[in-house]
């Protein structure tokens, strides 16, 4: 899961942006105008201009980015992040069955649903996007083992080489069910922008432009009770700053977004209607190492870059001591919800800075340090380019904080503030140097260590790895590991693996953690009541997430 995030242009940018939708008619105050009852929901994201793509597998397009594809593009079913031993709740599966051995699932299609067009949604749809996705590496985020995908009457089944013990939420949440009348249609489901996106979802594609994506509502053919937000508008501001003001003024009304100083700047601005619901998950934030770039391929390295590294400075400046809470343990593993995982020999044992016993890690490895300067066993300077996307100001922060850091050993650190287009594509392709990012969440810590040491995701660098092993780290036995606890049939089996994946992290630091996830949001309640809470965590309140269908679902006209 993760989270999808966050971008950065002059102030004059976000002035032009204001124009061109006030002349478009779009205007992001159109509830205050109406002088009635709300009817369109303002969802904002500091991502910078999109270009124009609503391919739902595709992580790097605009209906990605920004959440829209979850209104058009619809799951099997819904698990919620938030509160993971909750039984994922049936969606485009009237209902769903796994069999003893976790693999084989069998779906019934949801009876009276219908695509955008018309067409009646079927099992062969559900069927279809399984295939397709089992025959496409390029789509296949989660490297799932399907064997085969088929329906018969209303029915499909989908058979995976593999017991799906860590996948089942992945599989029915995560994985957006496409028309096959139309999709059979394209030559390759990895490129296509699908200018034209037909779903079963409450919302069609009205307009796009680089700022501001619009959705109406359906008229007919809903398999449920229509929202009654009419218009959806999703607003792409160009960095954290803009995003920020535009929820404390009113103007976005929904966002993800890191916000400094949060009650001051959001809060008091509006304390009766600007409401935050930051919502913890076992998944973390932390500085990714291409583990391909020499000397990072060395792991007493990396190990003495955790050393220096001040994950309590970053939490309080770059995380405004709320936002990804500090990790303390060792393992990476978010506490206290990840506490019964953590193995017997790390129990208690918490990250601390520790510079001198960095040094004396590296020169008995072989390095030194000549003055402020570290060269690696070859005599080299060690130097290492630090990425991330700039309107990203918590991470920014956090990489400023990482540079003087690793200076302190002698590594020479630049920072590279990147486009978030180019910064993506890096991460995928495996071009970077080391960047923050974050990992997939889930009920155990299995989905963080996946998405770091998995090398079922492993891929060579220039080929993109959408969903996992972004720094390119090639374990065997972490990917053993792996698959014996997705595999396992007791739990005994499970803490025996896990303790290994812990084992591995700690010694190999392939990942640096710092920061456990979060998948909450910010949102105003003056025109729409409904939100998820701490009070009532029905789901995730990230407009990005496949939830945020079921968010929009429950809201209702404040005073209605």
């Amino acid at each position: 899961m993760s989270p999808t995030r966050r971008s950065v242009a002059m102030a004059i940018a976000g002035v032009l942006a204001a124009a061109a939708l006030g002349a478009c008619g779009e205007s992001p105050n159109a509830n205050r105008n109406n002088g009635g009852a709300a009817t369109v929901l303002n969802i904002g994201m500091p991502n910078g201009p999109q270009t124009e793509n609503h391919n739902p597998f595709l992580e790097s397009s605009s209906a990605s980015i920004l959440g829209y594809r979850w209104q058009i593009y619809e799951p099997l079913a819904l698990a919620n992040v938030i509160r993971p031993a909750d039984k994922p709740k049936p969606w485009l599966a009237q209902e769903y069955s796994w069999s003893a051995d976790l693999k084989t699932l069998t779906v019934t299609a949801r009876e009276g649903a219908k695509w955008s067009d018309g067409t009646a949604f079927s099992a062969e749809d559900i069927a279809f996007t399984y295939d397709l996705i089992g025959k496409t590496p390029a789509i296949n985020r989660f490297a799932l083992p399907i064997v085969s995908a088929t329906a018969t009457g209303n029915q499909a089944s989908i058979v995976f080489e593999r017991p799906q013990f860590v996948n089942e939420a992945r599989i029915l949440r995560d994985i957006a069910i496409v028309p096959k009348h139309l999709w059979s249609q394209i030559p390759d489901p990895s490129t296509d922008i699908i200018k034209n996106p037909v779903g079963t979802g409450p919302y069609t594609l009205k307009t796009f432009t680089p700022q501001t994506t619009t959705l109406s509502v359906r008229t007919e053919g809903y398999w449920q009770q229509l929202p009654q937000v009419k218009e959806l508008r999703f607003t792409s501001y160009n960095d954290n700053n803009a995003q920020t003001t535009a929820l404390a003024n009113g103007e976005s009304e929904w966002s993800f977004v890191f916000i400094p100083n949060y009650k001051t700047v959001y809060i008091d601005k509006d304390p009766e209607n600007n409401k935050i619901f930051p919502a913890p998950v076992i998944g973390i934030h932390g500085l990714y190492i291409n583990t391909t770039v020499k000397p990072f391929d060395d792991p007493v390295l990396r190990r003495a870059m955790n050393m220096v590294i001040n994950r309590n400075d970053i939490f309080e400046q770059a995380a405004a001591g709320y936002f990804h809470p500090e990790i303390t343990s060792v393992t990476g593993i978010p506490t206290p919800a990840g506490d019964p995982y953590i193995a017997p020999e790390f129990k208690g044992q918490t990250h601390k800075v520790d510079v001198e016993g960095a040094k004396a890690l590296l020169t008995g490895a072989g390095y030194k340090l000549e003055g402020t300067t570290l060269k690696d066993k070859s005599g080299k300077p060690v130097k290492i380019k630090l990425t991330d996307p700039a309107p990203w100001s918590d991470y920014i922060t956090s990489l400023e904080i990482v540079k003087d850091n690793l200076s302190q050993i002698g590594i020479e650190a630049t920072l590279d503030k990147a486009t978030q287009d180019a910064w993506q594509k890096s991460i995928e392709e495996g071009t970077f140097e080391a960047s923050f990012r974050w990992t997939n969440g889930g009920a155990t810590p299995y989905d963080m260590y996946q998405t770091i040491m998995d090398g079922n995701l492993l891929k060579p660098v220039g080929q993109a790895a959408q969903n996992g092993n972004f720094g390119r780290f090639d374990s065997p036995e972490a990917t053993a590991a792996l698959e014996a606890y997705a595999n396992a049939t007791d739990d005994a089996a499970r803490t025996t693996a896990m303790n290994t994946l812990q084992k591995i992290f700690v010694e190999q630091m392939p990942m640096i953690p710092v920061g456990a996830d979060n998948a909450g949001g910010a949102y105003n309640v003056k025109n729409w009541v409904g939100w998820p809470s701490a009070e009532d965590p029905y789901a995730p309140a990230q407009p990005t997430q496949p939830n945020a269908v079921d968010v929009i679902l429950h809201l209702k006209p404040a005073g209605a």
